[in-house]
């Protein structure tokens, strides 16, 4: 009997140990569990379109009435503040709206609050830019663009405002696309590697004019920015650019371009008494070449262009189709203090031509040179101080024989968002 007993408290003794022995082991696991999940990596989640949206921006204002020698020496297409009864001046208010929202589409929609829909109007606000890109390949290096965009013709065209030396750009060659920008389609290529290239000449403050393909060929209206279409023939343009790095570092940039279309005055641009033909449509070519050696340190950016557009011709009272030429030279020498970043500039531009975009097609001469310098204390804030010494014809029926010189120190504060 007590051997009995003896061999039954075993068995429960034994049982519990195990018992015992199996819920410690439980609870260790338990206890190593969380451990083990929290080192395994994360299923990745793709971003919603909302969240690749970005916001950047910049502002100018400008001041241009220091040490002027002629206030009657203006430039309508540059700056309108320039002269009589010019003061301080917003000339640029941007946002900018972009992103990636899909893998092959990439979209840019940029507003500027600082638009002059009048002489007495100031910073109402105009659509710049609204496209999107719809990439053909998965690196998008083959891409339309559709909507309102700036027309690939001239590498200072191109180049933003907000990363140009000189205050205005050029009349030889922004006379061709007013606001450097109409409505069209436009096809691009260029390789990843150019792509990139084109990425850092802009993100490492070398003056780029951002990524317009290495070829681009495209057709739009022909009227510019913000303006309606007055005939059924769009214009059509091609570029073909190279920019490639020499054995020094230096980054050197090679452009030719070209663009063919017919241009129709509008008629809140012909004086009562101007003669024009009677559909009021003109021949509007031109080819150009452009040249640039980035600034590392030293800087050259060239481009020169000829064809044909309408032009107000004195000896006739009318507006022709008529030749136009003419370009610029722009030298500069980047120096790096610290955060500081130095940069003093020439650019000397010539041009003979038309403005379609002004009253009556005005007829130009000009020839100006531009001395200045840019200091940018931070990535944030930029200061250009110009001496400008201009000489300016500009003809229109009301002003005849029109020749303006003078000289006048320009300033211009700039922030970048």
């Amino acid at each position: 009997m007590v051997t009995t007993n003896r061999r039954r408290l075993l068995k429960q003794f034994v049982a519990k140990l195990f018992t015992c022995l199996f819920m410690a082991l439980a609870a260790q696991a338990l206890a190593q569990q969380p451990t083990d999940i929290a080192v395994l990596p994360k299923p990745e989640t793709e971003k919603k379109w909302f969240e690749n949206i970005s916001l950047r921006g910049y502002m100018q204002v400008r001041y241009n009435r220091l040490l002027e020698t002629n206030e009657n020496l203006k430039c309508e297409q540059c700056d309108r503040s320039w002269g009589d009864n010019g003061g301080f001046f917003i000339r640029r208010m941007r946002l900018i709206f972009s992103g990636q929202v899909g893998k092959r589409v990439y979209f840019y929609v940029q507003p500027d609050f600082a638009s002059s829909a009048s002489s007495t109007g100031l910073h109402f606000g105009q659509l710049r830019d609204a496209y999107f890109d719809l990439g053909l390949d998965d690196k998008n290096e083959f891409r339309f663009r559709i909507g309102q965009s700036k027309v690939p013709f001239g590498f200072e065209n191109l180049q933003s405002s907000q990363n140009r030396l000189p205050l205005d750009r050029h009349d030889a060659m922004n006379s061709a696309v007013s606001n450097e920008r109409d409505l069209g389609v436009f096809f691009y290529w260029a390789p990843e590697s150019k792509r990139k290239l084109f990425s850092s000449l802009v993100r490492d403050g070398l003056k780029g004019s951002g990524d317009y393909g290495v070829f681009a060929f495209g057709a739009y209206n022909g009227q510019t920015a913000n303006k309606p279409e007055l005939n059924d023939e769009p214009h059509i343009v091609s570029r073909i650019t190279w920019p490639f790095e020499l054995k020094n570092g230096q980054i050197v940039e090679a452009s030719l371009q070209g663009y063919t279309g017919k241009w129709v005055m509008p008629t809140d641009q012909l004086s009562k008494e101007v003669k024009y033909v009677a559909d009021r449509s003109y021949t509007d070519q031109r080819m150009a070449a452009s040249f640039i050696l980035y600034p590392k340190p030293f800087g050259i950016q060239a481009e020169y262009n000829m064809g044909k557009g309408p032009q107000f011709n004195p000896a006739t009272d009318s507006i022709e189709t008529r030749d136009l030429q003419g370009g610029y030279v722009t030298l500069s020498y980047m120096v790096k203090k610290g955060k500081h970043i130095i940069i003093p500039f020439t650019r000397f531009q010539h041009y003979e031509g038309g403005k379609k975009h002004e009253l009556d097609a005005r007829s130009y001469d000009v020839t100006e040179t531009e001395i200045g310098l840019e200091w940018q204390p931070s990535k944030n804030f930029e200061l250009v101080a110009m001496y400008t010494i201009s000489k300016r014809r500009f003809e229109d029926f009301a002003k005849q024989g029109n020749l303006q010189e003078g000289r006048l120190l320009r300033l211009q504060a700039q922030l970048n968002f």
